[in-house]
């Protein structure tokens, strides 16, 4: 299917996409601050650049965008027009995913992915009970979580991403 934009248009729309504070993640920090946790943002100096970092709880939180990291959910559609381009990009996305998890928790770091369906969509949850789950896993330990839309709402289109549950502690 040939692309509806022109190339210029196509440019500035991609040029136009944010990696760092995104509207999931400013509700993430936004939420966070108010339940008294302060962090530090974008910390170069660790693996994949995680969008906060709590040191005193030596966690750290990724607000991943569904489409970005190929999770399984409703917010995801492989795009129809250059389809080998994409399924590479997110597939090496995906990768760097595990690679990055693998050393932050080499490291000692715990680490929290807060899926964008979290937060948006049909299978949302409510911004408190994120945080709630948040704060929970913050304060009281285990060493991942992953938040994500509630069951119903994930496909299994991306089988390794995708999960019967709404959120996983491990």
């Amino acid at each position: 299917m040939a692309d509806v934009h022109s190339p210029d248009v196509r440019r500035r729309n991609m040029q136009a996409i944010r990696g760092a504070d995104t509207k999931p993640e400013r509700v993430l920090r936004k939420g966070l601050h108010r339940l008294g946790f302060r962090y530090r943002l974008q910390r170069g100096d660790l693996p994949g650049r995680p969008d906060l970092v709590l040191a005193k709880y030596r966690a750290v939180i990724f607000a991943h965008g569904c489409f970005w990291h190929g999770h399984g959910c409703d917010l995801f559609r492989w795009p129809r027009t250059r389809e080998e381009f994409w399924r590479g990009k997110i597939g090496s996305n995906m990768a760097r995913d595990a690679r990055v998890l693998a050393a932050l928790e080499a490291q000692g770091w715990r680490v929290a992915l807060v899926w964008e369906c979290a937060l948006k969509g049909r299978g949302r949850q409510p911004e408190a009970a994120v945080l709630a789950e948040l704060a929970a896993w913050i304060t009281g330990g285990g060493q991942h979580i992953e938040i994500m839309a509630q069951a119903a709402a994930i496909s299994p289109a991306l089988t390794a991403s995708a999960s019967p549950s709404s959120s996983s502690t491990v």
